[in-house]
């Protein structure tokens, strides 16, 4: 005797899948968020305890919750500076890539090259960008080419070096896997060095900026730019004047930018690229 069971089959709704991948976005979203909120919290907290603890009189160490105050009054001048200063550092990180890609492919390529300057290179990473201001302002004197002067100086030799490591340490067997399929010249660099020598560059490229904020801020520290003042300059007027709360805010301003940058653009960046290369597990990232 045959027994027959009729089967029943769910077909879930069409929306279940989106919903899936917004629940699965919006944990990813949570779970990269919330160290930061408990970090950010910490500090606070930290700050106010050294407020309690009368170390220095409340006028010279504000409690955070004043600056906060006193950052949402001034939140438009602040805005308003903090975009001059991010416009010149874009623009200076702009010439810096150019600069500084094309000397490490020189370099990375050209034996003479690297014999001649491949130290010099790391020489100028490891200078002060302080200390290029005085010499900007001799040759610039006060103006958006002193920026960009230091700024490039500041940045150029990391993202050089960050192409160069890159390129170094490609591995032998891709080249010549890519010699024998017909990639040369600047087929091989186009198809095989590069995308082999990303990773390394997109991490010269977020050391290269990170040299360029420090040095865009110290020429705004120093110099007298025309035009609106950046937030470097607000940071200089508030210590000439005296004013302790607008010192702790444009630090606030400072850091909170260099996070956000880190953290949309070359932390993207770098997550996007690792995943694409299966240095990141899919199901877990």
């Amino acid at each position: 005797m045959a027994v027959t069971a009729d089967l029943e089959v769910i077909v879930p709704p069409a929306e279940a899948p989106a919903r899936s991948r917004k629940a699965i976005l919006a944990r990813r979203a949570w779970d990269a968020t919330w160290p930061k909120i408990l970090a950010v919290a910490i500090v606070i907290l930290a700050w106010q305890v050294v407020v309690w603890s009368h170390w220095k009189e409340e006028f010279l160490i504000p409690s955070p919750f004043t600056v906060f105050d006193r950052l949402w009054v001034d939140r438009a001048d602040m805005a308003a500076s903090a975009w001059v200063t991010l416009e010149r550092g874009i623009q200076g990180f702009i010439v810096a890539v150019i600069i500084g890609g094309i000397l490490g492919i020189a370099v990375a390529r050209v034996p003479v090259l690297r014999a001649a300057i491949g130290s010099m290179i790391t020489g100028l990473q490891t200078m002060p960008s302080v200390a290029w201001v005085p010499l900007a302002i001799i040759l610039f004197r006060q103006g958006t080419g002193t920026v960009l002067f230091v700024v490039v100086l500041g940045a150029a030799p990391s993202i050089a070096n960050g192409i160069i490591n890159g390129i170094d340490n490609v591995p032998p067997l891709l080249l010549r896997a890519g010699r024998v399929l017909g990639a040369r010249g600047i087929g091989a660099m186009r198809h095989i060095v590069i995308p082999a020598a990303l990773p390394s560059v997109i991490g010269g490229l977020k050391q290269g900026w990170s040299f360029a904020w420090r040095s865009l801020l110290a020429a705004e520290l120093i110099a007298q730019l025309p035009g609106h003042l950046g937030i470097g300059q607000q940071l200089n007027f508030a210590g000439t004047r005296a004013d302790y709360i607008g010192v702790f805010e444009a630090m606030i301003v400072i850091l909170v930018i260099g996070v956000l940058v880190d953290s949309l653009v070359f932390g993207t960046a770098d997550r996007a690229i690792r995943r694409r290369y299966g240095l990141i597990d899919a199901a877990a990232a």
